[in-house]
């Protein structure tokens, strides 16, 4: 007996659309069009809507029973619509060898079917990684995409932000304590490196940890052993370490801010994530991925408008940025189908790319030229701190409040 058609999709809306429709006696058809007996459909493609679809053959129901079957199909339609697009993608509309998602990063520019090549290389070894890149490029899916190609996969994937926490805090959630180690330890705990054993541990923003820290973490790499804190008992593990960071790492050795012999440790292998200025190409296809995994009810699309002024805009904030923007216009949007250019935000509305030399207009006056030197530190240092008000403004020596006002004075938000 034959698989059905939806094998292998691992559609949950889908599942869920034909169970309901079986408690009814009712059947799920995928149909090469429009039925012509009486049916509740829902086409795959909104520009051939009498086209391919998904039909239930039902002349017993009623018209207002069709029209509830039909809503629900709608849904499963867009899903399906997807995965058949995504197995399209990755067979015989690509060109032989070309790329357009990796382990739930996307993209098919040049540049990412590099990195793809790489990640094959890398992934299968026990090799450190250092992932480097700008705030929202996609460390974290890389260091997934690295762990699931690797013999580790079946095992845990661990993940920090060294930036999160105060010195103290991140010992013991890297290496645990034993009990009465400090005010609040009321019992021993373990920490995520003994969590992570025989797995893959992510250490994002690895730039932030303190020089005491750096010095356990080169002897867990180095021997695999650590103590905990307030434990005299030494302890073992067997982890991958992945780290990241957007820190230009070899200046702060340089400087005296970083272990050099860490930085050699982590730095074996050295993975560069592209920003997604290097790789607009990409921009539609993210558009895309995005509008599809944010959609409420009904499907959205963009207007060619509104599409030519994301496709044009620089993205400091690379993919995070863009997927941000996108669920926003989705929920902005409401129950409409298009989304069209007065929707987005001012920074993305109100921008201007600079000329094809790359010179910017000379400010006509001493105060105006003052604002925009102060727009573009402002925007780079939050840019720099993924939107952190708190670090912006010690890095600026502002007050935070006097940063806020600024930011909101320059909608840098």
């Amino acid at each position: 007996m034959s698989s059905p058609w939806w094998t292998g999709l691992d559609l949950r809306v889908l599942r869920h659309v034909r169970g309901v429709l079986r408690r009814r006696g009712l059947e799920l058809t995928l149909v090469e069009k429009r039925p012509e007996e009486t049916a509740a459909f829902a086409a795959l493609s909104g520009d051939d809507v009498g086209g391919a679809g998904l039909a239930v053959i039902a002349p017993e129901l009623s018209a207002p029973e069709r029209g509830l079957v039909e809503i629900m199909l709608g849904e499963a339609a867009i899903d399906v619509a997807a995965a058949l697009r995504d197995r399209a993608e990755t067979t015989s509309t690509e060109p032989p060898g070309r790329r357009t998602s990796y382990h739930g990063i996307i993209g098919g520019a040049a540049i990412m079917q590099d990195l793809y090549v790489l990640l094959d290389r890398v992934s299968p070894s026990d090799s450190t990684v250092m992932i480097q890149g700008e705030n929202g490029t996609g460390k974290e899916l890389v260091a997934r995409a690295i762990h699931v190609g690797s013999e580790r996969r079946d095992r845990k994937f661990v993940v920090t932000n060294c930036s999160a926490f105060n010195d103290n805090l991140l010992d013991s959630e890297l290496f645990g304590h034993k009990r009465g180690a400090f005010t609040g330890a009321v019992a021993d705990k373990a920490g995520l490196f003994e969590t992570a054993d025989a797995g893959t541990f992510f250490l994002d923003e690895i730039g932030d940890m303190s020089p005491t820290l750096q010095v356990k973490v080169l002897r867990v790499l180095q021997e695999g052993t650590f103590n905990r804190v307030g434990d005299t008992d030494m302890r073992k593990v067997d982890v991958r370490i992945l780290a990241a960071t957007n820190r230009d790492l070899a200046a702060m050795v340089a400087a005296g801010q970083f272990r050099e012999d860490l930085f050699y440790r982590i730095n074996v292998i050295n993975v560069n994530l592209p920003a997604l200025r290097e790789r607009r190409d990409d921009i539609p296809l993210l558009i895309e991925h995005f509008l599809a995994r944010h959609r409420r009810q009904r499907p959205k699309r963009l207007t060619p408008d509104c599409a030519a002024v994301m496709e044009a805009y620089a993205w400091p904030g690379n993919v995070r940025e863009l997927e941000n923007e996108i669920e926003r216009l989705v929920v902005l949007a409401g129950d409409e189908p298009m989304i069209g250019p007065d929707l987005l935000s001012p920074r993305i509305r109100q921008w201007v790319p600079a000329d094809p030399a790359g010179a910017e207009a000379t400010p006509d006056s001493l105060p105006a030229a003052v604002e925009a030197l102060e727009k573009r530190m402002i925007g780079a240092a939050m840019r720099r701190h993924n939107g952190n008000k708190t670090r912006a403004a010690d890095e600026l020596k502002v007050s935070r409040r006097n940063l806020i006002r600024l930011v909101q004075k320059y909608e840098l938000e």
